[in-house]
């Protein structure tokens, strides 16, 4: 298969990833590993909660949005990683049984002004649920390399 590369990628487009089952065994041992707080451990310490309930980690929901997006398209395309995220936010609770699915919608696109070999591309992710909600949000440029060096884009 060909790698995608810089100029495969349109602003507006818009893709789907998924879906996959976020599970309570799974919510709890990330919590316990990585983000410890009651919320995210136990249904009765969460009941008392902001969240009201059982929930996952918001970086739990960003590391299964980063897998996502990597199985879905950064193993086949010319991804040279990421200067970094602009913006994340956790906007409804990521609870057990729920199946997401990543909605990523390319905001914009430009050649690198330093490096002709590269172009990089702003997205925005979505972590949404069975019903089309939106949990999560997270804008990110990604740097990807270019077809044709330095050519006009």
């Amino acid at each position: 298969m060909t790698k995608r590369h810089w100029e495969d990628f349109e602003s507006g487009a818009v893709a789907v990833y998924g879906p996959r089952l976020v599970t309570r065994e799974e919510i709890i041992a990330f919590a316990a590993e990585f983000d410890p707080q009651p919320m995210h451990l136990d249904e009765v310490a969460a009941s008392a909660t902001l969240l009201g309930g059982l929930g996952a980690s918001g970086w739990h929901s960003c590391c299964l949005l980063m897998r996502m997006i990597t199985d879905g398209f950064l193993f086949d395309s010319t991804s040279m990683g990421s200067p970094g995220i602009e913006d994340v936010r956790w906007i409804r609770p990521l609870r057990p049984g729920t199946h997401i699915r990543i909605r990523s919608t390319i905001m914009d696109k430009r050649a690198s002004n330093s490096r002709p070999d590269m172009g990089l591309v702003k997205f925005l992710f979505e972590v949404v649920d069975d019903a089309d909600v939106v949990l999560t949000t997270l804008v990110t440029t990604i740097m990807f390399g270019r077809r044709e060096r330095g050519a006009a884009s």
